[in-house]
């Protein structure tokens, strides 16, 4: 897919204008306008700004499958997971395993 289709089809999804884009990203409306009316390829660094107001990754950006958006609350943990050692992400798995486990036994009030 054309970066700039992939682009446009983000902003129908969504329902946004390139206004609404270059402030979710913190572009200048002029960048966001040339990349529209000018058809120009945007920079690594200007897509991936854009990726992070669109609320995903540069991966995400250039795949076909259907795209996960995070709410602040996911990206909030999928953040602080990133940060994680391979035994801190054990015992945070171990620790929302049984939690959820408590969860199923506990009497609804």
């Amino acid at each position: 897919m054309d970066t700039h289709d992939r682009l446009q089809q983000l902003l129908r999804e969504r329902g946004w204008t390139e206004y609404r884009l270059s402030k979710e990203c913190g572009l200048a409306q002029s960048t966001i306008g040339n990349i529209f009316r000018r058809n120009t390829v945007p920079s690594i660094d200007t897509l991936e700004t854009i990726c992070r107001g669109f609320g995903i990754t540069l991966s995400q950006f250039f795949t076909d499958k259907n795209l996960v958006e995070l709410s602040p609350e996911l990206k909030e943990l999928f953040d602080a997971w990133v940060c994680l050692k391979p035994n801190q992400k054990k015992a945070a798995l171990l620790m929302m395993k049984a939690m959820r486990s408590d969860a199923d036994q506990e009497p609804l009030l």
